[in-house]
């Protein structure tokens, strides 16, 4: 049968390529194949029920996932979003502190997935399904919805931290997990000692990346080998394979000394039991450290939105082929208005949603989310300033975070005179960044976050 393939003898390759270009791309089929096989095979499960303590009074009302970043999202649409675009269709979203807007925000935007396909994107709130209490830790968290995950009868359970900004293919990681026989595996990213210290989770690894220790936010962390200076810092997402964390979760729950916490009990437990990797967080196409931001303290918020202005930030948000979903209002698009020589709307190196109005106003290197009114001869300059602000005239703000639903008085200046904006009760970072909230205001509207 010889159909339009040519013989051996007539093998034309020009038209098909060389031998090797086709098992090059038949070897790309296959893992792709497997991949897929392993993200099928795979219950996600976003941790988001986080106080975001560092974060002060931005998370007063709402918990630290649900806040806002990069003009129209929300800081857990970037994990939802990887699991997505990585073929991972069954999530779990497990809730607690102040979880309103969060539940409100995940019910609009992520829950129109097919079931009868067993794709889900469900919100799994502290409950009290094993016992009368709520979550006592991230592990206790997972624990209290094993029934859940049973139904769903995944080989691989991906723990996901529902708190930082980065995009990430989890199809590797999990590829790397299933290559490697590891009954646990942990993504990690390489950052300096220094900035370690105190805040993340630090691993241990030998020379083929098997996890040897665990350290809990160590005040001196333990460097890489071969690389002075720099350590392994926990990313919080984990792979396990369902039958290990089945029973570690269940030992853990009957241990009335533990903290039910992934970090500070499991993780340290099952490394001398089992075969535990480290998965380094790199880019695919340069082979170094990719973008993650942990964005717990408001510096390091207003910083990582103030990075998307850059000319060529990091982190790509214009990315077709990775594309981070989120739930948006339907609004009008931005507006400017007024071109006189002393009162035009304008705005330089900024990023500006839907539904704002820049009325014969200046902004100058910052973002305005949705439905923010900046009002004449006002001067917006390095600032967050976050949905359903008003900005009122001759006002100046610099190297600010403005919450939602501010009001900002006609001529009010903040972020210059520092002492001023402790008198007013704002907060100000030992970075000099000022946090202005509508409470802080006089203006309690926290009942339409």
């Amino acid at each position: 049968m010889s159909g339009d393939f040519p013989q051996d003898d007539q093998f034309d390759e020009k038209r098909y390529g060389n031998t090797a270009d086709i098992l090059s791309t038949a070897d790309s089929v296959h893992q792709q194949r497997y991949v897929s096989l392993l993200t099928r095979k795979t219950m996600a499960l976003v941790l988001a029920g986080g106080r975001g303590s560092r974060l002060h009074e931005l998370t007063e009302w709402r918990a630290k996932p649900a806040v806002h970043f990069g003009g129209k999202f929300h800081i857990v649409d970037f994990a939802l979003s990887n699991a997505i675009n990585s073929g991972i269709r069954r999530i779990g979203v497990l809730t607690q502190y102040k979880a309103h807007s969060l539940v409100r925000h995940l019910r609009d935007g992520w829950c129109g997935f097919k079931r009868a396909l067993g794709e889900f994107v469900d919100v799994l709130p502290a409950s009290q399904r094993i016992d009368a209490g709520w979550y006592r830790g991230t592990a206790d968290a997972v624990y209290q919805n094993l029934d859940i995950i049973r139904d769903h009868k995944p080989e691989y359970v991906l723990i996901l931290s529902g708190d930082h900004i980065y995009k990430m293919d989890y199809g590797t990681m999990l590829a790397f997990h299933a290559d490697t026989q590891a009954d646990l595996t942990i993504s990690c990213i390489e950052i300096p000692v220094a900035e370690a210290a105190g805040v993340y989770g630090v691993l241990q690894v030998d020379e083929s990346g098997r996890v040897i220790a665990f350290e809990e936010k160590p005040a001196k962390p333990s460097e890489i080998p071969g690389q002075p200076g720099m350590c392994l810092a926990s990313m919080g997402n984990y792979v396990f394979g369902t039958r290990l964390l089945y029973n570690e979760l269940i030992h853990d729950a009957d241990d009335e000394a533990s903290d039910h916490d992934f970090a500070k009990n499991i993780i340290p437990a099952v490394i001398h039991k089992h075969e535990v990797f480290a998965f380094p967080f790199r880019d695919p196409k340069t082979g170094k450290c990719a973008y993650w931001r942990d964005v717990g303290t408001l510096d390091a918020y207003w910083q990582a939105n103030i990075e998307l202005l850059n000319t060529t930030p990091e982190l790509n948000l214009y990315d077709s082929e990775w594309p981070i979903l989120t739930d948006q209002p339907q609004l009008a698009p931005a507006k400017f208005v007024f071109n006189n020589e002393d009162r035009r709307g304008m705005a330089v190196d900024s990023m500006v949603s839907g539904g704002c109005v820049i009325s014969g106003a200046t902004v100058d290197r910052s973002l305005l989310y949705s439905n923010v009114k900046v009002h004449s001869y006002a001067h917006v300059e390095q600032s967050v300033v976050l949905p359903d602000v008003s900005v009122g005239r001759h006002t100046r703000i610099l190297r600010s975070i403005i919450d939602r639903g501010c009001v900002i008085p006609d001529r009010m200046v903040i972020g210059v005179n520092h002492e001023e904006d402790r008198e007013r009760g704002f907060r100000v970072t030992a970075n000099g960044i000022v946090l202005v909230t509508p409470d802080m205001l006089g203006q309690p509207v926290h009942t339409v976050r």
